[in-house]
């Protein structure tokens, strides 16, 4: 087994200035609701992304009866109500309770899982036993209930995609093993799978520990030489380390039919084969579902493999096993529905922010202006963002489109490289021609 980090391991320093945390952790749940020009709000943790036909149906009444009825899937594959009365919190926290999306009220926003959304699906392993046991895992640790809400479990199904996403604890599945990373270092530490998610526990609550005195909410937030006490802390306990560099761009899910060479946990050895399409995948535009949109996945879901699984790049996994009739079915209803359902929609890759009149602090409509300049499918992602904080924003390799006082500003992100920008004033043409130029 592998053993508990030490506490008097990293005996962290401060980085000087102003702590992270000077300003109290303000990421919104659903027991403290964050107050925004459009109503409050409320983020729902869906631990891995993955919600039954019957949470799914919780959520749709909870946006009906709270919120604007609309829901804004996020980039770590949560849900946000939006346009929610002040007073609703007591409804809404027992609407969510009594569905089981609530199990824990101290740890409600510490569930921040991500997880392969194919895993299972297209020859790679399942990653079910580790999410359900990180989950009860961390619901039962009275420490971890100290996780900001911007804290990040990620588990990979050794494709990469969640590893590229700079998670503070990664497990990557390979074969009998599990791969430790610790924030974005390049080093990994192997131990048994079986132990992964007791490692991924006790690597965060040594984080922690480590963040007593600096007040990072983040790995990436500590002072660099705690950093380093603290992964030379949790390789004391599992091992050499091996050199395995971070993905710098995810490979994302394409929209369509997602083959398998066994289906998923629910085919039988009859329909299990190799032409089995295991799950159908759609892209949703800037992630803002409406109620018939979500009523139309939550029934297909129903229908098939009786579960949805949301994505970190505000898409939708819907496990099958799909006959070819089935697939083509489903996907033709969900692309009539307004959803993307090929690669080849102009609003592949397009994302946004809320934008205004949703956020105060955003200078534009940003989703109005994403729109309006969508046109050929580009190489790579664009994003917009309002203002300068970029909510949202994607990991890697993106065009980066921000609102400023003098006009927006784009520009070529390739991880922690940022191209020269270029700026467009008040040219609705030039600015799309220029994200054109940019994506492509």
């Amino acid at each position: 087994m592998l053993a508990a980090m030490p506490d008097s391991a990293p005996s962290p320093v401060s980085a000087g200035g102003a702590s992270p945390r000077a300003g109290g952790d303000a990421c919104p749940g659903t027991l403290r609701l964050h107050r925004a020009d459009d109503g409050a709000l409320a983020r729902v943790r869906i631990p891995g992304g993955v919600l039954d036909p019957g949470r799914a149906d919780a959520l749709l009444v909870a946006a009906e009866r709270f919120g604007d009825g609309e829901l804004h899937l996020t980039s770590r594959g949560n849900v946000q109500l939006r346009g929610l009365g002040t007073e609703c919190g007591g409804g809404l926290a027992a609407l969510l309770a009594d569905a089981g999306l609530l199990p824990s009220a101290a740890h409600e926003r510490a569930r921040n899982i991500v997880a392969s959304p194919l895993a299972g699906l297209d020859g790679s392993p399942s990653l079910a036993g580790w999410l359900a046991e990180l989950d009860r895992l961390v619901c039962g640790s009275p420490a971890a209930a100290a996780l900001s809400g911007r804290f990040l479990f990620a588990l990979d199904a050794g494709g990469g995609d969640v590893d590229a996403l700079g998670a503070d604890v990664t497990l990557i599945a390979e074969g009998p093993d599990a791969l430790l990373r610790i924030g974005a270092e390049d080093e990994v530490f192997r131990i048994p799978a079986g132990e992964g998610p007791r490692a991924a526990l006790l690597a965060a609550e040594a984080f922690l520990r480590a963040a007593r005195d600096s007040g990072a909410w983040r790995v990436k937030d500590l002072p660099d030489d705690v950093r380093a006490e603290l992964v030379h802390a949790i390789g004391s306990a599992a091992g050499d380390p091996e050199h395995r560099p971070r993905p710098r761009t995810a490979k994302t899910p394409d929209p369509g039919a997602v083959t398998g060479p066994h289906g998923n946990a629910a085919a039988t050895a009859a329909t299990a084969t190799a032409t089995t399409t295991a799950a159908i995948c759609v892209d949703v535009p800037l992630g803002q579902l409406t109620p018939a949109q979500w009523q139309l996945l939550t029934d297909t879901a129903r229908r098939y493999g009786n579960e949805l699984r949301l994505t970190p790049w505000r898409g939708i996994v819907v496990p099958g096993p799909f006959d070819e009739g089935g697939a083509a079915e489903a996907l033709r209803n969900l692309a009539a529905a307004g959803l993307i359902t090929t690669p080849e929609s102009p609003w592949t890759g397009v994302g946004a922010c809320i934008g205004h009149p949703g956020c105060a602090k955003s200078l534009s409509d940003v989703r109005a202006e994403a729109g309006a300049a969508v046109g050929p499918v580009g190489r790579l992602p664009v994003y917009w963002s309002g203002c300068e904080r970029r909510c949202g924003h994607p990991h890697g390799e993106w065009i980066d489109v921000v609102v400023t006082p003098g006009g927006h500003r784009i520009s070529h992100v390739r991880g922690e490289r940022r191209d020269p920008p270029a700026t467009v004033r008040n040219d609705p043409a030039a600015l799309a021609a220029t994200v054109a130029a940019a994506r492509a």
